[in-house]
């Protein structure tokens, strides 16, 4: 009886700890230009440095009174990032089905490495952005890679 209690309370502890499990998390961005003739630029990013989110963060009082004009934009900027070139969609022809191509190697290749450093890939989500005008020429595809690992 005593082990049974024994192990019952370890278990119970035990899963305790994993529900407290605590994670860093690492966003990825990954932009691909959809401008016709291979005008746009594309990039993977990741961010170099850690800022905290509530050094820009305010609260309104009274529904509209805001100090979002205290925070600079200057100050969320940061300076150091990773950059990675990527293809664009389109070529001087159109649709350029070997830059996709060797952009998703490229993302392989980074996936792998993440994976490889302990990041797990937690989310992907991404966007297309574009006037869509009459003779729009402007766009762009953006995929958010969110990666976390376990803080020890």
């Amino acid at each position: 009886m005593k082990k049974l209690i024994l192990t019952s309370m370890l278990l119970m502890f035990g899963m305790d700890i994993m529900a407290q499990q605590q994670y860093q998390f690492l966003v990825v961005s990954s932009i691909e230009s959809i401008v016709p003739m291979g005008l746009g630029r594309s990039r993977l990013l990741v961010s170099g440095e850690e800022v905290n989110y509530e050094d820009f963060t305010t609260e309104r009082t009274a529904g509209t009174d805001s100090d979002q004009g205290k925070v600079r934009r200057k100050d969320i900027r940061i300076d150091e990032l990773e950059e990675t070139k990527l293809l664009n969609f389109y070529s001087a022809i159109g649709i350029n089905f070997q830059n996709i191509a060797s952009n998703d190697a490229v993302l392989s290749s980074m996936l792998t490495k993440m994976s490889s450093d302990g990041w797990e890939l937690f989310s992907v989500t991404s966007g297309v952005e574009s006037d869509a005008g009459g003779d729009d020429g402007n766009g762009l595809f953006i995929t958010r890679y969110i990666f976390r690992r376990p803080v020890n």
